[in-house]
């Protein structure tokens, strides 16, 4: 079954065809780790993951990479706001983001490269530059001249003309265009900074990506992949210093962005307060509805966040499990995923189309509710696409007045932050305590399930 995905750069939906058969590469850009992560964080961990899945599906070998931005201005920021070292900042934001996406059904990535682990690889990176003339040093910065990178704007469809005529590009005079970019920027004493043939300073945000790719990929892969805002300036900025670095070979050969999250008619911002944080919601409803609301709209469009949403994704999946519970104690068979479904991921990862399937896959099993091979299927469809982990009785559970599973919940999502950290005492000392309420936890596939004692 082919995979068609709609590339960015070229404007147009094609054919997926990866450069090595025997491992598909692919790179999405990850959290920056500064505080709580909000809903819109998790829309590219979901799509990406659904898109990860429908690739090992059919390819033997698939290497998926989403890195952790754990040096930027918005970390030495927070931690100089909280008086707290920037470690303490990141290591607490990075185990929620953990957390999060477990309680999302994310899978892992095979890699999570940190951007502190490339430091020395981006200096070279940066001196290769320099070197060929796409670079220059001026007053502690090195900087990216756009000038030399004649394609500068294909990605992000932008004329560079046009963006410097009505510019809200801020201008300094160390600069020789205002679109170049910082590839590395001097760091006073307090703040984090890595010695450099330039003085002590850090990474510029778009560099980080492009070194991460190329030590852990090569020059170039399948598919790059992030949100709808980061395809100007990161991702274009991304393009022009790989291009230039790698000796005019492109950095990707599909680019996919995602619909940003909106609430109503306006997009999610702090200025407005309408920021949604993961951890918030998840105090308020099980993981699977959040995850199945993402899905609910097609990635590339933007997806409006409402009650009513929730409302809709919690209705399907009570009525999916309100069903199952009555076959709860028969084994689920060994089956492919149904046809439909993928289909219809390998249709540019139409997830509400798939979605739609799976609705009228339970109608066909409600007609013949005893048909263990098409309940399989079902269910299966349904995990393949993050869904339909939980128990049903446990999912059912949650309108049980004599069981807090907010409190249940709240000590698992601390237990899974304990084991992230290494702190097996304490995520211990958690099993031990929900046991004591009478809960049974049962750790699989990554993922944490619990029942009561008595079941």
């Amino acid at each position: 079954m082919e995979i068609r995905l709609y590339n960015s750069k070229s404007k147009k939906k094609e054919i997926f065809h990866p450069v090595n058969d025997e491992n598909v590469t692919m790179y999405v850009c990850g959290p920056t780790v500064y505080g709580a992560h909000h809903i819109g964080n998790a829309r590219p961990a979901v799509v990406f993951d659904v898109l990860a899945k429908l690739l090992r599906n059919k390819y033997k070998n698939v290497t998926y990479a989403r890195n952790i931005t754990d040096v930027d201005d918005k970390i030495i920021n927070a931690a100089f706001e909280q008086n707290v070292e920037i470690s303490e900042i990141t290591k607490k934001s990075t185990n929620q983001y953990h957390s999060d996406m477990k309680i999302l059904n994310v899978e892992k990535p095979n890699k999570e490269p940190y951007a502190t682990q490339f430091i020395s690889e981006m200096i070279l990176f940066i001196e290769d530059l320099i070197k060929k003339d796409n670079a220059y040093f001026s007053e502690g910065h090195v900087l990216f001249n756009i000038d030399s990178y004649k394609s500068y704007g294909d990605l992000s469809s932008r004329d560079p003309k046009d963006m410097i005529a009505g510019s809200r590009v801020e201008v300094q005079d160390y600069k020789k265009n205002p679109l170049d970019f910082v590839l590395w920027k001097p760091s006073n004493e307090n703040e984090i900074g890595w010695d450099s043939p330039w003085g002590r300073g850090r990474p510029g945000w778009h560099l980080e990506c492009s070194t991460m790719i190329l030590e852990i990929f090569g020059e170039t892969i399948d598919i790059h992949g992030g949100g709808e805002d980061l395809r100007f300036p990161h991702h274009e900025n991304e393009c022009a210093q790989s291009f230039c670095r790698n000796d005019g070979k492109q950095l990707a050969n599909f680019w996919l962005h995602n619909g940003m999250v909106q609430m109503a008619d306006s997009k999610m911002s702090k200025s407005l307060g309408n920021i949604l944080l993961i951890k918030d919601l998840i105090n308020e409803m099980p993981g699977e509805v959040i995850r199945l609301s993402l899905m609910s709209s097609h990635y590339r469009q933007p997806l409006k966040w409402s009650d009513d949403l929730v409302d809709q994704s919690k209705k399907t999946l009570n009525t999916f499990y309100s069903f199952l519970e009555k076959y709860e104690g028969i084994d689920v068979i060994e089956i492919n995923v149904n046809e439909e479904i993928l289909s219809s991921l390998s249709d540019d990862i139409n997830t509400p189309k798939a979605i739609s399937v799976l609705h009228s896959m339970f109608k066909d099993l409600k007609k013949d509710p005893d048909n263990n091979e098409l309940r399989s299927s079902f269910i299966k469809s349904a995990n393949f696409m993050g869904l339909l982990f939980s128990k049903p009785s446990n999912w059912l559970l949650k309108e049980d007045n004599n069981i807090d599973t907010k409190v249940i919940d709240k000590l698992i999502e601390e237990r899974n932050q304990a084991r992230q950290s290494r702190d097996f005492l304490v995520a211990d000392n958690i099993r031990d305590k929900l046991l004591d309420m009478g809960i049974v936890l049962e750790d699989k596939n990554d993922i944490t399930t619990w029942k009561k004692k008595s079941d």
